[in-house]
Formats: structure tokens, C-alpha cells, sequence
């Protein structure tokens, strides 16, 4: 009487069931630490050039440029100085609110997986946009604007006073991850980790 092989089931603890768990899970099959997202240049680089438009919004917007927020004829010149702090105060509110939006962009639905280089060049690529929109806007003052004599003082002419202004987008964008990273719900996965089977030995044949 012959006896046909019995094939015993095969119990890989480190190969396939790893790898197929961390498949599920979203893990790194070498450890328990969730992979860490690529940087998203595309997004970092959209935030950089967003000084553009935020440049021409502060040109359009603000006193002693276009003027189309208060449409007050009293603030359409730069030697009035009462136009100097709300031209000051539309480019931070810009700044703000481009700062804000940027933070959320770079966070995304998983900040908990963001990286500090991913961080620190989110903040870079704010500051670099703040100094572009700085720039578009003089460059709008200059091209569009009308000719000023800004002997007696520089802010006669489209300009900013207060520096710190563009300081507001990077730290803007700072603490928004900050506070997406917070309010993140923890251990959060968009696919739940389902137990594996365990393989059945097959019978044995008289």
C-alpha cells in the first residue's frame, strides 16, 4: 500500500504574510512605521508661483494702485499718507489667506505622514512667494500705475512700508500643517487591516 505525499502547509512568519499585510496596510514591510509621502514639488512649486496673482490682486486692490477695495478717491494717491497702512494691511491679508491655503494643500487628507523636509520646503516655497508678489506689485506700480514724484518720501510710490508683511505666508503656511498635523484623527488608514486565513493541511489518501 503506498501512501501519497502529504504536502504540509507552509507557515512563511517573515516573507509573504508580511508582505502581504503591509500591502493592506499601507506599512513598511521591514517595520511598523507607515511610509512617509514623496515630496509633492508639483504642489510646492504651484505655491511658489502663486505670488504672481497674489502680487496683481494687492496692485488691484489695494490704495494708491487700483484702488478697487475702497474705490475712495481720497486714497488713489501715494502722497496722501493715510494710504499707506491699508495698502500695507491688503498685501498682508493676501498673504494671509494664501498662506492658509497653501498649508492645507501640502498637508493634504494624511498629514501625519508628512515629512520636516517636506515642512521646511513648504515654508521655503511661501517665502518665496511672498517676495514674488512683493515684486509683481511694484512691477504693476511701475508699469501701470500713474507717474509719481517720490522724491520727499519712497512710499508716494505703489510700495510696501512694513517688511514684516512678508513674513505672513510662510508662517501662515507653517501653522496650518501645524494645526492639520493636530487635528488629525490618529492610526486614522483608508483600508482596514483584515486577518489572513490560515492554510489548511490537506487530507491524506489511503
Amino acid at each position: 500500500m503506498t501512501h501519497s505525499a502529504v504536502h504540509q502547509p507552509v507557515d512563511d512568519h517573515d516573507g509573504g504574510r508580511t508582505a502581504a499585510g503591509a500591502s493592506r496596510t499601507g506599512e513598511d514591510p521591514r517595520g511598523d512605521a507607515p511610509r512617509r509621502e514623496q515630496l509633492p514639488w508639483k504642489g510646492l512649486a504651484a505655491i511658489a508661483a502663486a505670488g504672481v496673482p497674489v502680487g496683481l490682486l494687492w496692485w488691484l486692490l489695494a490704495p494708491t494702485g487700483m484702488n478697487l477695495l475702497t474705490r475712495n478717491p481720497a486714497l488713489d494717491a501715494g502722497s496722501n499718507p493715510e494710504t499707506w497702512l491699508p495698502r500695507d494691511l491688503v498685501l498682508a491679508g493676501l498673504t494671509l489667506l494664501a498662506g492658509c491655503l497653501a498649508g492645507v494643500l501640502i498637508a493634504g487628507n494624511r498629514p501625519e505622514r508628512l515629512v520636516t523636509g517636506t515642512v521646511l520646503l513648504a515654508v521655503a516655497a511661501g517665502a518665496a512667494g511672498a517676495l514674488l508678489a512683493w515684486g509683481t506689485g511694484l512691477a504693476a506700480g511701475s508699469w501701470w500705475g500713474a507717474a509719481a514724484d517720490a522724491s520727499a518720501n519712497p512710499s508716494i510710490a505703489f510700495s510696501l512700508r512694513a517688511y514684516a508683511v512678508l513674513l505672513i505666508w510662510p508662517a501662515a503656511t507653517a501653522l496650518a500643517i501645524f494645526f492639520a498635523t493636530v487635528f488629525a484623527r490618529p492610526g486614522h488608514s483608508t483600508e482596514p487591516e483584515q486577518p489572513l486565513e490560515r492554510e489548511q493541511p490537506s487530507g491524506q489518501a489511503a
